[in-house]
């Protein structure tokens, strides 16, 4: 069997780290990730994904992520279920992270705050955008 998600998105709050009574960290996030097309009025829309990481990993989530920044989660869905205070049964999907990868620069979207508009085909920004100097670029430096 195979159970494998991989995810690339933004934070949509601060991570919540939490540690289990035995004093595990285990830290909460929800993952904004882009759908490939847009809808009918040409809005790009997302899916919300709850993901969860366990020990250090989840320190570190917690001391370096925050609303917005960009993310990269490897790791398997899990469902589990509880009952809740009104007697019914709760539900809950989540991806649990086994690698986490943090694609930007500590404070890149602090930096640009006022560049943060989506762009035609993805991302966010234009890295060269502060500047009107020319590009130089050799053809050696290309991957084609």
């Amino acid at each position: 069997m195979i159970n494998r998600v991989i995810l690339i998105g933004r934070l949509t709050k601060d991570p919540d780290l939490r540690y289990t009574p035995n004093g595990i960290p285990v830290s909460t996030f929800n993952l904004a990730v882009n759908r490939t097309y847009t809808n009918q009025q040409g809005e790009r829309e997302a899916d919300f994904v709850n993901c969860v990481a366990w020990n250090r990993q989840a320190e570190t989530v917690a001391k370096y992520l925050k609303k917005g920044s960009l993310a990269g989660v490897d790791g398997r869905l899990q469902t589990r279920n509880y009952e809740a205070q009104d007697g019914r049964r709760v539900y809950v999907m989540e991806v649990i992270a086994e690698s986490l990868q943090f694609l930007e620069p500590k404070g890149a979207r602090t930096k640009n705050s006022e560049k943060d508009e989506p762009i035609p085909g993805g991302g966010y920004g234009d890295p060269f955008g502060d500047s009107d100097d020319p590009i130089d670029v050799s053809d050696n430096d290309l991957p084609f």
